[in-house]
This record gives structure tokens, sequence and C-alpha cells, in this order.
């Protein structure tokens, strides 16, 4: 990495607000060298002049295709940066597009007279360049406002006014509207997930986790998009150094409620812009914020091109490059996720990060729900008894404990008879109660080891609407960890949360399951982030962020039991692997989301009850159970995880780039 006096500076400003420890975690994480360098990497993916002929050559054919007005506030705008942006919006190989620049520079500075004399330069010079020059400024979101005023398109897209587009960034974008959502895909909007107008349901179909049906007016395969956004990288000040990409995942709301990752480049249609309403100015500087999630409210389904087509210019007055110039910004963008949450009728509280940017959202929880929590066990009483002391550590007191026993030892069962001293039926269970005074049961399980039976059979002993699925070999770190996943599990949109697991030597174990990667598992799944130091917080620092995955681990995992009940529980074809990825994806085909929450955090010792698969018949076994994943879920194994951008690898689970030699 090339040191420079504006890295150095940067460096400074980080050390003061992160203090010295933190510090140096973050710079290691930045130091470390990429799986895959993301300079070449970008240039072999860039658009080729072959295809962006091809594009033309395509969109020249088009006969409905829509006219984007892209609309860019100029404020003292630096010559060298508005060049290059009408530049490369003159590039595009989509030719139906119209670039409203208004100008709130003023009369005053050299600056601000470079400004309209370059602006009105262009627009003389093409008729698809409208400028406008301000009265006054009036701040970002008004700025924009005016600019959108006078925009006439079917689409409005927004730019800044120093970055730049990729050639084909409305090109994708445009062939992203016309194909409309899948069939057989499942999109969501928090509208959507919130009743209306289309919601995920299940598709029937094997292969297909899920499919939007109508919920009211609107649905697939008639519903359309009206919201899209793109990946994105940063550029030097030359405009031409590619570093930091952001590749995004589909709509993920949770990690949207964490940090706006979508940004840039983001088009919206007409109609959605006429029901969500214009920018406001009370939330300037996280404008875009407040703007998008009032989008994602109202949207019919969102669209997201994975491919890197706009570059935010990196210089020492913009965001990108020190967040710490714009603390305002981090205040409007947590009013701007309370505000959210309100017009949603969900209760929750908003707090900034140290990472600026970055927020949590603690939601609460209704009541005092009975929450069961299910242990299947065998033998290792001392990892149980560890178990149960952190249980009993809560800061909630009203759950039950359900331990399903599986062949142990007789002088396991002495433990038993000292915490569940009440023999009360025939089955052999036993009965007792806890220090703080809830109920312990011991379930008994005489057949052979059964993942999704045991867990299946525990439920049946629970009374609780929650279920919280607990292997014996957890220790839980977080006291309120009840109170803060029954906040994630009592939106009705949610099914099931997962949480931070780590391993005894403070590596990560899990962060939520990506669907479709992985080499040990045939590319069933894996873990996120697993083996990585426990302090850090990983790409984009979304170890340490709330979001949405496909699945999570059953070793710690909060579940509504009418979810559970609804999906059938755990699927009994699969006795040892998998059964939580294949829950997971069943509870997202009921349209239920799965929230990893990393404000929960445990240590997993790691199925010391059950040894290593390493008998001809386990090795058989676990073939079996991967060709079940195959055929029950070959739609998402073979398309992607809608949830991980395909860009990514196949093999690693840190969020590193795909090799090209790298299949999934």
């Amino acid at each position: 990495m090339k040191i420079t006096v504006q890295k150095i500076r940067k460096g400074i400003r980080y050390l003061r607000h992160y203090g010295f420890r933190e510090f140096v975690i973050r710079l290691q994480e930045k130091m470390e060298a990429e799986n895959v360098p993301y300079e070449p990497w970008y240039a072999r993916h860039a658009v080729t002049e072959d295809a962006l002929r091809r594009q033309r050559k395509t969109a020249a054919g088009w006969k409905d295709a829509p006219l984007v007005s892209i609309v860019v506030p100029l404020y003292h705008t630096k010559e060298t940066f508005l060049r290059e942006l009408i530049a490369s919006v003159q590039a595009q190989s989509y030719g139906r597009w119209e670039l409203c620049l208004a100008d709130a520079s003023g009369e005053g500075g050299e600056e601000g007279l470079s400004t309209e004399r370059i602006a009105r330069e262009y627009a003389a010079a093409d008729q698809r360049i409208v400028y406008r020059k301000l009265s006054e400024n009036r701040g970002i979101a008004e700025n924009t406002n005016a600019a959108i005023g006078f925009a006439t398109g079917d689409w409005i897209a927004f730019m800044d006014h120093d970055d730049l587009l990729a050639p084909d960034a409305l090109y994708e974008a445009v062939a992203l509207m016309r194909r409309g959502p899948k069939r057989g895909s499942a999109v969501e909007t928090a509208g959507g997930l919130y009743g209306a107008p289309g919601t995920v349901r299940p598709s029937g179909e094997a292969g297909a986790p899920g499919t939007v049906r109508p919920s009211g007016e609107a649905g697939a395969p008639g519903t359309e998009y009206e919201m899209i956004y793109t990946d994105e990288d940063k550029v030097d000040l030359d405009g031409k150094t590619h570093f930091q990409p952001h590749l995004k995942p589909d709509l993920n709301i949770d990690l949207l409620r964490s940090n706006n990752y979508i940004t840039h480049f983001l088009l919206v249609s007409r109609p959605l812009l006429a029901r969500v309403g214009m920018l406001r100015a009370e939330y300037d500087g996280a404008q875009d914020y407040d703007f998008i999630l009032r989008c994602v409210e109202q949207a019919s389904a969102v669209g997201h091109v994975p491919r890197i087509l706009y570059h935010w210019r990196c210089h020492t007055d913009s965001t990108s490059e020190n967040p710490f110039s714009k603390q305002y910004a981090v205040d409007a963008g947590r009013r701007a996720i309370k505000a959210h949450l309100d017009r949603l009728g969900v209760a929750g509280e908003v707090t900034a990060n140290k990472d600026m940017g970055f927020y949590t959202v603690r939601y609460a929880h209704s009541g005092e729900p009975l929450v069961s929590i299910v242990i299947p066990t065998k033998d290792e009483t001392e990892s149980l008894e560890k178990c149960l002391e952190s249980i009993e550590k809560s800061t909630y007191t009203n759950y039950e404990v359900i331990l399903v026993e599986n062949n142990s030892k007789p002088e396991t069962f002495a433990y038993y008879r000292k915490i569940a001293p009440q023999n009360t039926a025939e089955d052999g269970r036993m009965e007792g109660t806890l220090p703080g005074g809830q109920r312990i049961c011991v379930a008994v399980w005489k057949e052979g080891f059964h993942y999704s039976k045991l867990n299946n059979f525990g439920v049946s002993h629970a009374k609780g609407e929650y279920l919280v699925l607990l292997n014996n070999d957890i220790r839980i770190l977080s006291p309120d960890w009840m109170e803060t996943l029954l906040g994630v599990c009592g939106r009705r949109e949610v099914g099931a949360a997962g949480v931070k697991l780590y391993y005894p030597d403070d590596t990560i174990q899990h962060a939520g399951i990506v669907v479709g990667i992985g080499g040990n598992a045939r590319g069933i799944g894996q873990n996120m982030f697993a083996g990585e130091r426990r302090e850090r917080s990983g790409y984009l620092h979304k170890a340490s962020l709330a979001m949405d995955y496909s699945a999570v681990t059953a070793a710690f995992m909060m579940v509504k039991r009418e979810v559970y009940e609804q999906a059938g529980g755990f699927a009994e074809g699969l006795a040892v692997a998998f059964n939580d990825v294949d829950f997971c994806l069943k509870v997202r085909a009921l349209g239920y989301l799965i929230v990893y929450q990393p404000g929960v955090e445990a240590y997993h010792y790691e199925s010391k009850s059950r040894g290593s698969e390493d008998s001809p018949e386990k090795v058989a076994r676990f073939q079996r159970e991967i060709e079940y994943m195959r055929s029950h879920w070959i739609g998402i194994l073979k398309n992607g995880d809608p949830y991980y951008n395909p860009n990514f690898s196949a093999v690693y689970p840190n969020y590193s780039l795909r090799d090209n030699s790298q299949h999934g």
C-alpha cells in the first residue's frame, strides 16, 4: 500500500476516534493481503468495447425503452470532476437519458463560476444535458429536489457531483427493469414483508424456496421493479485507481437498518417517487438513507444489479474518504432509521456504532412470553452444567429447559436425578425446578442419534410460545440474550434468529450461513467468518452487523413456535447434517426472514457428544444428506444465495472476491 500524506492524516483521525487497540485491529485487517487483489479483478470484469457495441445495438431495438433522468446537485464542483462526470454519462451504452444539473454554487468564487461555465458549455452541445442555476444553496436534499423538479424521465437516477458511472451502468439497470422479477424468485420489500403489495409465499416447486404471489392488487409475475441499485467501488482523485469494492446482497432489510448499504447507483421509478415524496432537508447528510428507507417500504419490488457500475470518488472532503467529516450525518442516519421503524409500527431503539455510518437496532419485545429452551444431550455433564449455568444468569426469567436425553451412561442419569428429581411418566420423563423457579424437563429419547428427531421430540414436550434450539456445549455470554432475540423474533416478518458463536480459542465459529458455497460440505452451505479472530468485524463490518441470511445454525437459534410447526419442524430425512439449513430454507419459503443477531454471543465447544464422521456408514449417510439438499433446494444451490453477491468467493467464507477458477 502506497503511503501518502492523505493516508497518514486519515490514520491519525482513525487513531483518535477508535483508540490505540481498536485502531491496530482495523489497521491489521486493512493491511492483510486480499485473497484476490481487486484492481486486476476489476480490470477483468469491466465491460469491454465489444460488449458496449452489442449493448448499443440491443438497446436501440428496445421499443419500450424508458427515459432515465440522472439528477446531480452541483456545488462549487471542481472542473476535472465535473468534466469526468459528464463524460461518464455521455459514454453510456444506453442512450435514452437526460442529465439534470442543478447548480447551487451561487455567484461568488472562481470554482462556482467555473461550474456554471462548464455545465452551460456541455448543455449547449448536448440537448440531453439540462442545466439550471439555482438562486441559493438550500442544502443537498433541496438542491437534489430542484433537479428532480425539471427532470422528465420515467426513472430518476441519483448521482453525486464528483463521482463516475461505468459505461454499462444504465444499460444493465434498464435490462433488469425490462426483465422484471423472475418467477420463482424471492422478491422482498419492507412493504411486501409488512403485507402489501406482494409478499413471499411458497411456490410448491422443488428447488424454489419461495416466489412472489399476489397480496392485493400487485404480485408476481406481473410485479415490476420500482427501485434498482447496483454495486459500487471507490476511485482515487485520478478517477482511475479502483479500490474497496462494495458488493451488495439483494434487498436485506436488517442490513439496511444497520447501514445504508444501497447508496449508489440508485434508480427509482416515477410512480414510486410520487408515492414516497421528495428528499427531506431535515435529514441532510443522510437524506439518501431516509429516502431509500421510504422507498423500500413502498416499492412493489426492489432489483439489484450485481456489477460494479458506480465509482465513488475519494478526496479529503468526501464522506467516502473521511467519515468523520460529517458527524451530523451520523445523527441524521440514526433519526432516519427511527422514523422508518415508527412508520412501520415497529418499536425499537437505534444507536450509532463506533464505526461511522453503522447502527444497532434493539427491538422491544411484547409481554413476557414463555421461552422453551430445547437441548439435545448425551453424557458430557460438565459441558451441560456450564450451559445450564449460563442460562441461569439470564436477565429474562420466563423460560423452561427441555433436556432431550439420548442414550447416556448410568452416571449421567444420576446427574439428571439431582436437577429433575420427579419421575412423572412411564416413558421415563423427569421433571424438576431450576434455582430461579423455572421448569426443567428431561425427555428420554431411546433410539439412536438423530438430530432432527431429537429436536422435534424435545419441542413436543415444550410449552413455550418461542423455542430456543441449543446445543449442550454452548456457554452463553450475553445475559440479556433472551430479550434481544425476543425483540427480533417478535417482529411479525421474522421466523427465526441466530447468534454469533466463538470457538474456545476466541475465533469465530458462526456469523450466519450462506447457502451454496463451501468446499467441505460440497457447496451446500458454510458458516461465515469461520476461523477469524473474535475482535475482527470482517468485510464492511458484516460479522458485527445484524442482517438477514438464508440460514443460521441451530446450535443456538430462536424460532417462533408457530413458525416451527408451519415449517413441519426439522426434516427427519436429515439425521445429522444440514437439518438447520433445510429448516431455515423452509421458513424462508413461508415468507419469513432469518436474522443474524451478533449482539448475542456465546462459546460453542463444537459437538463433543457426537464424535467424528469417519466410518463408512457415516460417510454414506453424509452423502445421502447432500443429495437430499440438492434434490430439495436445487434452485438456490444453482442460482446462488440472494443474500450473497455472486462476485464473492464460492469457497472462502470471508467475503473475498471470487476467483475465475472458482466454481459454486
